[in-house]
């Protein structure tokens, strides 16, 4: 483990809050090592891989399982080759999650991993402490 704190963070849109009338599966991650690199690793050589991770809130109490997965079916006679984060739509309604508003995700030193709904602000921090990427998400080093 690390000793620092690792965060990423995604800005909302109408798709990842479900206001599209859309049936995604889950909200994009993208194929970015920088982002991914917060997440388990996964084998590209299975297909469709995932793994459930628990989330906490700021309470240290109450939990989510969201599912970080690999579709890859496109590498087995498929179309898809994306990574998603889903099980997610309980967790935004229950915070009553709106565009523009940002979903922040950590893992502290010893692997816990929380998540938090900003609202329509991003943290406090320098340019030098934040990597902006593109479709929302960024690297924040703490």
């Amino acid at each position: 483990m690390t000793n620092r704190t690792t965060m990423v963070s995604k800005v909302l849109s109408a798709n990842d809050i479900g206001d599209t009338g859309g049936h995604q599966a889950g909200i994009l991650v993208p194929k970015d090592e920088r982002i991914l690199s917060f997440f388990p690793s996964l084998s590209p050589r299975e297909k469709n891989p995932r793994v459930s991770l628990v989330f906490f809130e700021d309470d240290g109490i109450t939990r989510w399982t969201f599912n970080f997965i690999y579709y890859n079916n496109r590498f087995f006679g498929g179309t898809r080759n994306e990574y998603r984060l889903t099980c997610m739509t309980k967790y935004l309604r229950g915070r009553n999650a709106h565009v523009g508003d940002v979903l922040l995700m950590s893992r502290d030193p010893e692997g816990r991993l929380s998540v938090e709904i900003k609202r329509n602000n991003i943290p406090a921090l320098t340019e030098d402490d934040v990597l902006v990427l593109s479709g929302g998400w960024k690297v924040i080093r703490i």
